[in-house]
């Protein structure tokens, strides 16, 4: 063995522990590399699927919570001035459309009533009277006109017996205004006849001007009897009702609400920026936070107001003066609510809900291209107070008729 190799005896380990470190720092490096790659692959895959989510789902629909409950909110006045007697529905309680809700003394109205009953028999009578009276006058034409004829044939037989002077001047002078005044007599007549047959002719008895003034006095007075006990307009849950026993009542003061829960709708306020796809009639996803999502309402678009929140507003802002901050705008957006789910699960006017649009279908109109033809809402529970009131006036009317008129 050489002096060179036993000077250097570790030289042969020093290179293989060499090579081993080597070959270890390049493992490593391999694995953080492949971890990096890996890293790298999960945020390109996670990046392409949000992309492919936002291009395919998030894209496709407009989303708010700030959206909430609507519905009608019908307000009960009274038609008549009158002193309460009786609050017969109260705040929360259910009534159906021609419910009694209060009701109003009725002296005042009982004795107006009793007054225009009165007076539309005192007028069919007066028509009959003016009827007769016209009748009478017509036999009066005929008596008169046999005195002319009877005077003018005694003048007749006098004058010739004057030119023989076999009669005295004054009997043919006489006979003479005989005829005169049986002229004058059958002339007032005929007038008198005429006048009488001008209130009475070309119609029967009930259609007399005077007997359809007196009945509309009449229906007048009945349909403010009846009005004495206020009806519910519509079905629906009591709500701010403000009418007590005793108050003074004048028309039109409003009493309490009605609020037909089965007619609710969703008034969602989308910004502007989210309607550029939103059309009439897509499809929407409703959740309300009185049930969470354990309960879910299908909806369509039915229409965009016409203007944004704000230019409704009781004190619009003034954007043209002072210092002007850009505040971006919320546009009112109709949605109705599927009757069978909200039925089965009532909401509340007022109610916090969440809304998402479905905008896959993007042909729909924004605005609507047409006028409604039916009406918002409807009652019909004052339709038969005038049927009522004429089928009562017409009773008194043949009630007052003589029989040969009726």
């Amino acid at each position: 063995m050489s002096d060179q190799e036993r000077s250097n005896p570790n030289d042969k380990g020093d290179a293989a522990v060499g090579a081993s470190g080597t070959g270890s720092g390049n493992g490593r490096n391999g694995r953080r590399r492949i971890i990096l790659i890996v890293i790298a692959l999960v945020f390109v895959v996670a990046g392409i699927g949000w992309w492919l989510l936002y291009v395919f789902v998030f894209s496709l629909r407009e989303t708010t919570d700030d959206a909430y409950v609507g519905g009608n909110q019908v307000s009960v006045s009274s038609q008549i001035s009158g002193t309460v007697t009786a609050v017969l529905a109260d705040d929360t309680q259910l009534v159906e459309a021609g419910q009694p809700l209060v009701r109003l003394d009725p002296t005042d109205a009982e004795v107006a009533l009793a007054k225009a009953r009165s007076a539309l028999a005192g007028a069919v009578r007066q028509v009959r009277q003016q009827t007769e009276q016209a009748s009478q006058f017509d036999a009066a034409i005929s008596s008169r006109r046999t005195d002319l004829a009877q005077a003018q044939a005694d003048l007749k037989r006098r004058e010739p017996l004057l030119a023989d002077k076999a009669i005295a001047p004054e009997e043919v002078a006489h006979a003479r205004e005989a005829v005169r005044n049986a002229e004058d007599a059958l002339d007032q007549v005929l007038r008198q006849s005429a006048a009488a047959h001008a209130l009475v002719d070309g119609m029967p008895v009930a259609e007399n001007p005077v007997v359809m003034q007196a009945k509309a006095s009449f229906r007048e007075a009945w349909i403010n009897h009846e009005r004495t006990s206020i009806v519910a307009p519509v079905g629906g849950y009591v709500a701010q009702r403000a009418v007590q026993v005793g108050s003074r009542l004048q028309p039109g003061q409003p009493l309490m609400t009605i609020i037909p829960l089965g007619d609710l709708w969703i008034d969602a306020n989308f910004k502007e920026s989210q309607l550029r796809n939103i059309r009439i009639g897509q499809p929407v996803a409703i959740e309300s936070d009185i049930y969470g999502g354990t309960v879910d309402y299908h909806g369509r678009v039915v229409g965009l107001a016409p203007g944004t929140g704000a230019a409704f507003a009781l004190l619009p802002p003034q954007n043209a003066s002072g210092n002007w901050i850009k505040v971006v705008q919320r546009v009112p957006v109709r949605i109705s609510i599927d009757a069978r789910e909200l039925e089965q699960h009532p909401l509340r006017v007022g109610l916090s809900t969440a809304v998402k649009v479905d905008t896959h279908e993007r042909n729909g109109r924004v605005l609507a291209n047409a006028p409604a033809t039916k009406p918002v809402a409807e009652t019909d529970v004052y339709a038969n107070d005038f049927a009522k009131a004429e089928a009562e006036a017409d009773a008194i009317v043949r009630t007052n008729l003589a029989p040969a008129s009726r």
